[in-house]
């Protein structure tokens, strides 16, 4: 059984004139290009701590298959905003699991978009821990999620840039990465 301990959050953009080199480049400004990566879907584990990137990265080796929650978009139309997020939504009681999300837009900052990605995650633990939008409160004060008195965390990562155009293609990406 695979089951994660560890997470850490990354993001990279990359220009290039060829699509797949961008979204190389990409990974390589994320940090995570020496890997062999696996998307996975949103589930943030009991028990998983999060982590700084460099700790994250310290612990990995190059070629190593990795487990990821990935979020990315790519434009070659000059000007255009693009955005990738990865939100999560972590319960206060880590004998349960969370939710991860991810994000991609047109058009939106990292502020709405990172907002968006986080709401996601929030909205699909809700569903599991109470069941009902009505038990669902925001508490702006102290930046938590509050669901029939079970109280959640969330954060995201997110990046977002503008299109280069003439040509080239940019990629944003955003990452939860996964460590066993």
């Amino acid at each position: 059984m695979i089951l994660p301990k560890e997470m850490f959050f990354t993001r990279g953009v990359g220009r290039h004139k060829d699509k797949l080199t961008s979204f190389e480049l990409a990974l390589r400004d994320a940090g995570v290009a020496r890997f062999n990566l696996v998307r996975v879907s949103s589930i943030f584990p009991p028990h998983c701590k999060i982590i700084t990137k460099e700790e994250g990265l310290a612990k990995l080796s190059s070629g190593q298959i990795v487990h990821a929650v990935l979020s990315d978009l790519a434009t070659d139309e000059q000007g255009r905003m693009i955005s990738a997020s990865v939100g999560v939504a972590i319960p206060n009681d880590q004998t349960l699991y969370g939710y991860l999300s991810e994000y991609h837009a047109f058009g939106k900052d990292e502020v709405e978009a990172g907002d968006y990605a986080e709401d996601i995650a929030a909205y699909m633990l809700a569903t599991i821990l109470v069941g009902s939008q009505e038990e669902i409160d925001w508490d702006s004060q102290k930046e938590i999620w509050k669901m029939n008195n079970k109280i959640v965390r969330t954060e995201n990562i997110t990046i977002a840039t503008r299109g280069a155009g003439n040509g080239i293609w940019t990629t944003v990406l955003a990452g939860a990465i996964l460590i066993s």
